[in-house]
């Protein structure tokens, strides 16, 4: 069973290229799904049955002593990498059929995706340049610079913030306005990069970065931390929280940008399938999601101003 997993995500990490977030997840799944199967007397893949699987599932739900009960979507997640892996043994003829195919995933409540208003991506913004204020010998000055040339390229192109970080000098083109990011599932797109950014990444590669890279060895990286280094995505994460504080601003998450994004887009009038392109999804389904925000504009909005919208 161990040497199935094993090499189940030896082929997700060579042949499907996962990147090292998502291996990182399908192990630790993994390898609780072997704990769970190891205990039930499972000690090679093609002894596993359905009850086996389901058995799993619903350990997940519940929780153990070791472990908090897992949400739905968490379950699914979970589930997911069991799937790929008899899958695969089937496949590989390690097992002569896939007990985890009529084992149906938890339906997680459908959430919305969080969004704050233009105008509160204004004030976060402007929030990253108020760190600026310091002097040069103190690093303030080049690190408020590069927060918000970040920030920037995070609202105004729609990328992921392990996007954003991965992001080389050569990457980008400003006077054209486009850079190309390395998406989930080693996917490169080319996104526009608006006005706002360009400006702010500019400054900041004139003005900054050479300060920052003098710390360091130097490299390619975009956007650096004070030690001359590639910014790390929790070092992203931090300058986000930072600025969110200072704009009083709760619930931001590294995603809110990029929610904001795709929200402002489709309530200014861009198709759906153009947002699902700039935000790298796969399936326009999962860019759908962001409609049911704007549906929920439309009604507040209607019910505020249709003089019949609401009984006396």
């Amino acid at each position: 069973m161990a040497a199935a997993v094993d090499t189940y995500l030896g082929h997700l990490a060579v042949e499907r290229g996962l990147a090292a977030n998502t291996l990182s997840a399908y192990r630790r799944d993994l390898g609780r799904y072997l704990r769970v199967m190891l205990l039930r007397g499972r000690t090679a893949v093609d002894q596993v049955t359905e009850h086996d699987v389901r058995g799993f599932l619903l350990a997940l739900r519940e929780g153990d002593p070791d472990h908090p009960p897992l949400s739905a979507g968490s379950a699914a997640r979970a589930l997911v990498a069991v799937r790929g892996l008899h899958r695969f043994a089937l496949r590989e003829g390690l097992a002569p059929d896939d007990p985890a195919h009529g084992v149906k995933p938890p339906t997680p409540p459908r959430r919305l995706p969080k969004a704050i208003s233009v105008r509160d991506v204004e004030r976060l913004l402007a929030a990253a340049s108020a760190a600026s204020g310091g002097s040069a010998a103190d690093g303030r000055a080049a690190r408020g610079l590069r927060d918000r040339a970040l920030l920037e390229l995070l609202y105004g192109s729609g990328a992921r913030i392990s996007e954003a970080v991965g992001l080389d000098v050569d990457d980008l083109d400003l006077a054209e306005g486009v850079a190309r990011v390395a998406g989930k599932g080693g996917k490169d797109r080319v996104v526009p990069v608006g006005d706002y950014a360009v400006r702010a990444v500019d400054a900041y590669l004139v003005r900054a970065r050479p300060e920052l890279a003098g710390a360091g060895r130097g490299g390619p990286a975009l956007f650096l931390n004070a030690r001359g280094g590639r910014l790390s995505r929790q070092g992203a994460w931090m300058v986000l929280r930072a600025a969110a504080e200072r704009a009083g601003l709760s619930d931001v998450s590294p995603h809110t940008l990029r929610h904001s994004f795709a929200t402002h887009l489709l309530d200014g009038g861009a198709d759906v399938r153009v947002v699902q392109e700039l935000l790298g999804h796969a399936s326009v389904t999962t860019t759908q999601v962001y409609t049911l925000v704007t549906v929920q504009l439309l009604r507040e909005v209607y019910a505020t101003s249709h003089p019949r919208a609401r009984s006396a």
